[in-house]
């Protein structure tokens, strides 16, 4: 997945704070392997401000040969030492960083995973994942090696600054005075040529989709004769390109002509100044050697800080949004530490009430008293945005009514944990989710723990055995994607499998076959029947002609129940709205049979 831009977050004591309870998620061990890691990284910094002063000495002593070969072998230790240390520090911070990024999925997962169902509808999936994969990746990147990089030329710049006025007071001031300067000039100089090719970059993109809606929708460009008006749109966004163009290729010119002049013209006039104090005396030629080098070093670790920079200022906004969801409350499972308590199957909703929190003006379910024995069948029925869904996020406690409570075999749902509430209970929704791995594993997804003969018997009462059986690879058979591979019927069928395993005291339908042609629908219904024998039921109904034989039929119209009785009583209703509703199913069925079979 492409990793989406990282806004920054401002360096403060709250964006501090915050961070450094990413250091409470490591077990102290890994605390002092990261101090360990810092130390061998104090020391490569220590050995890379040697070098320097080393070359400065060997410029020195190259009429000597004894002291050259001496400088030589010093070199050798140097680049020992340094590649030494650089391999342990490298080893323990990714370690380390590996370490806290397992950790902070884990939590992360968990966190999200856990939240309630109206979490879900306020964020988005791909701003979620961003999580996972953005935020968490640059966690990640910023222990294993930002952090160390920033660290490092922070202590270069440091022991550098100290080694030049131990070396030249006057020239060292003369270097402060200029290259931090020019360089940190080049920085800004820089960023704001990079805002100005992300500039070029969005018109170019315009560019493109004006193009490519044109090409899209070439039929109605030409049935409206607006080939000119559409001529006139890209010609516009092609002449803003142009001069947006122009300027940034005039501005890359002012900075190549800003460093030839300003930086380089900085480090000559360094090397005219030193030579003359080389000259008079006041240093020796590899002092001033050496001088340069760390100039060069200074610099160079400046213009590399404010890149570390910008990335730690990303990593600071990356942790406050993962350690958010982390600290999020999320809802309690209390009960997976053994066998649920089994609770009767028969509901009541008493005088339950409620609005969706994002719309707390707009009442979805008024005052709603319904119920069903164990054993029975209710229907829910009405036209949709009745509030027909409601009434299972309500049951699932997805939701929290507003007012009234749900009574689950007696007992209010909301005193029950939400794993004994939920295990009583299996849903099988019209758009069947299937996940990506084998139909065996799909149906086993209704109980973890049941073993094989389990999920054959499962998928034999669902009608689904004999197709399964007649797949190359049986129950081994990938479903693809969201279960792409299978039939609709084929994933329903699934579905009641995965249910039927789950044997649940209350079985709930949500429009399990309205999306079905009418083979498929009777194989479904004969697999449903077997489902739904001798257990509480729920069933949401689109096809009227599904619910016939339910105990009791619902009538939902705007959050309120007009209508309650069974098919016979509602049909005997003259200006009944169920009534009017089969009747309605009846003519659009006549109509369909009638054109399909003249």
């Amino acid at each position: 997945m492409e990793r989406r831009d990282i806004p920054k977050q401002k360096i403060n004591k709250y964006a501090i704070r915050k961070s450094l309870r990413l250091f409470g998620l490591m077990p102290a061990s890994d605390r002092w392997l990261l101090a360990l890691g810092t130390l061998f990284l104090a020391i490569t910094a220590g050995t890379a401000l040697l070098f320097p002063d080393l070359l400065g000495r060997m410029v020195d002593a190259y009429t000597d040969v004894n002291k050259l070969q001496e400088s030589a072998m010093a070199f050798l230790y140097l680049f020992i030492a340094q590649a030494l240390f650089s391999f342990l520090r490298i080893g323990l911070y990714v370690r380390v960083a590996e370490n806290l990024t397992a950790v902070l999925r884990n939590r992360l997962y968990k966190a999200v995973l856990l939240q309630n169902m109206d979490f879900f509808h306020q964020n988005r999936t791909g701003d979620l994942l961003s999580r996972f994969t953005a935020d968490i990746g640059q966690i990640q990147d910023t222990f294993t090696s930002n952090l160390a990089m920033f660290l490092r030329q922070l202590m270069v710049i440091l022991g550098g600054i100290v080694y030049l006025f131990f070396t030249s007071n006057t020239l060292s001031l003369y270097m402060l005075g200029t290259v931090p300067v020019v360089v940190i000039i080049s920085l800004f100089f820089g960023r704001f040529i990079r805002k100005i090719g992300r500039q070029v970059q969005e018109l170019t993109g315009n560019n493109s989709v004006i193009a490519e809606e044109t090409f899209t929708g070439i039929q109605n460009v030409k049935a409206f004769t607006n080939e000119d008006y559409e001529m006139r749109r890209y010609g516009r966004d092609v002449e803003q390109l142009r001069k947006k163009s122009i300027f940034r290729g005039l501005m890359r010119g002012a900075f190549s002509s800003f460093i030839i002049v300003c930086l380089f013209g900085s480090i000559v006039w360094l090397i005219f100044l030193g030579l003359g104090m080389v000259r008079s005396g006041e240093m020796a030629l590899g002092e001033l050697i050496s001088f340069m080098f760390f100039t060069g070093f200074i610099g160079g670790s400046i213009g590399g800080m404010a890149e570390q920079f910008v990335q730690i200022q990303k990593t600071l906004g990356a942790v406050e949004r993962v350690l958010d969801l982390i600290e999020k409350p999320t809802e309690r499972l209390n009960g997976h530490a053994g066998a649920p308590e089994v609770i009767a199957g028969s509901v009541a909703f008493d005088n339950v009430s409620f609005s969706y929190p994002g719309r707390p003006d707009y009442p979805v379910l008024e005052n709603i008293n319904l119920s069903v024995e164990a054993g029975k069948s209710l229907a829910i029925v009405g036209p949709s945005g009745a509030g027909k869904s409601t009434v299972i996020n309500l049951l699932y406690r997805f939701y929290e009514p507003d007012q009234g409570q749900i009574l689950l075999g007696g007992k209010p749902i909301s005193d029950l944990d939400l794993y004994t509430l939920r295990s009583q209970l299996a849903l099988v929704p019209q758009e069947i989710l299937l996940f990506g791995g084998s139909i065996y594993e799909n149906i086993q997804y209704g109980n973890p723990e049941a073993g094989k003969e389990a999920v054959i018997q499962a998928a034999k009462m669902a009608n689904a055995h004999d197709f399964i059986s007649a797949f190359p690879e049986g129950y081994e058979t990938i479903v693809g994607d969201r279960g792409i591979k299978l039939s609709g019927g084929q994933r329903q069928r699934i579905a009641i499998a995965r249910a039927m395993l789950r044997n649940p005291q209350l079985l709930i339908l949500d429009e399990a076959t309205s999306s079905l042609d009418t083979e498929s629908e009777q194989q479904v219904q004969s697999a449903l029947k077997t489902l739904m024998k001798d257990r509480t039921s729920i069933v949401i109904a689109h096809r009227l002609s599904t619910i016939r034989h339910a105990d009791t039929i619902v009538v939902l119209k705007q959050g309120k129940i007009i209508e309650q009785g069974s098919h016979e009583m509602l049909m005997n209703m003259e200006d009944g709205y169920y009534r009017k509703m089969v009747e309605r199913q009846q003519d659009h069925t006549d109509f369909i049979n009638h054109h399909e079979n003249p």
